[in-house]
């Protein structure tokens, strides 16, 4: 049997702590800022966890993680 493959594109998007949690930046940030509030942006920075509805999911994207 072949090693599965982790996908690119979540490799880019998820950090997995030692303790198991997926982090995710979020959403909203990279462009049309001017017309957003400053609270707003300061609000998007930093990471968040994924909701564990979407953990699975994830978890299979990225099977070596």
């Amino acid at each position: 049997m072949p090693k599965m493959k982790t996908k690119t594109g979540a490799k880019k998007r998820f950090k997995i702590s030692p303790s198991g949690r997926i982090k995710r930046s979020h959403a909203y940030k990279r462009h049309i800022l001017t017309k957003k509030d400053t609270k707003t942006k300061r609000q998007l920075r930093g990471t968040t966890e994924v909701h564990h509805s979407d953990k699975a999911m994830v978890r299979a994207m990225m099977p070596y993680a």
